[in-house]
């Protein structure tokens, strides 16, 4: 079963055992349903949810603006009757493929979950092509989807060449293993533990 499936079944259940549960559900849609009225609770909730799992505060500014900057090239696509699903994956592979050398796939298996795994330098450097495109979008205003594929290419290669300049000066690898699990974005020890 899924998990709709799953939670159908608890709510069938006439057992005063399967009522938290129940309990519980009606918690969480409450909720949603308050989070739908006003969505800055929603963005209350992702902060409060990735400070839980102990995210540091300036990764979660980055991932949140990440959202907002992924949601405006969307918004754009849309605008120029862009399909969600099949066009939107094909040109969010463009991006990645240009910038990171990876297609999203890729990507995503390189780092289990993708966005919550990036570290901050990948996210500042995925924002940057996915602002670069949207940014050409409205200037060249594509009409055919080779025209947006082209697009998509130029606003990675942007991303591509800042992060291409950054290794030559670090001498570093952008593109890193790490991830949550591994320590990446992680509040570090607080002063005080660390003179323990």
């Amino acid at each position: 079963a899924d998990t709709q499936q799953l939670l159908r079944v608890i709510q069938s259940i006439p057992s005063p055992k399967a009522e938290p549960f129940k309990l519980w559900m009606a918690q969480v849609a409450a909720e949603r349903l308050d989070q739908m009225q006003d969505p800055e609770l929603s963005i209350n909730q992702a902060l409060m949810d990735y400070k839980r799992l102990g995210y540091s505060n300036n990764w979660i500014n980055q991932r949140l603006k990440s959202i907002e900057i992924r949601k405006d090239l969307t918004d754009e696509w849309k605008r120029h009757g862009l399909q969600e699903g099949v066009q939107f994956a094909t040109l969010t592979d463009i991006i990645y493929q240009t910038w990171s050398d990876m297609t999203a796939k890729e990507y995503k298996q390189f780092k289990e979950n993708l966005r919550d795994n990036m570290t901050n330098k990948e996210l500042v450097l995925n924002m940057l092509a996915e602002l670069s495109t949207k940014e050409i979008s409205e200037s060249k205003n594509p009409e055919t989807f080779k025209e947006h594929m082209d697009v998509a290419e130029e606003g990675g290669e942007i991303a591509r060449n800042a992060r291409m300049e950054l290794e030559a000066k670090t001498g570093k690898a952008v593109i890193s293993p790490l991830n949550a699990k591994t320590g990446i974005a992680i509040n570090p020890p607080q002063e005080s533990e660390k003179n323990k």
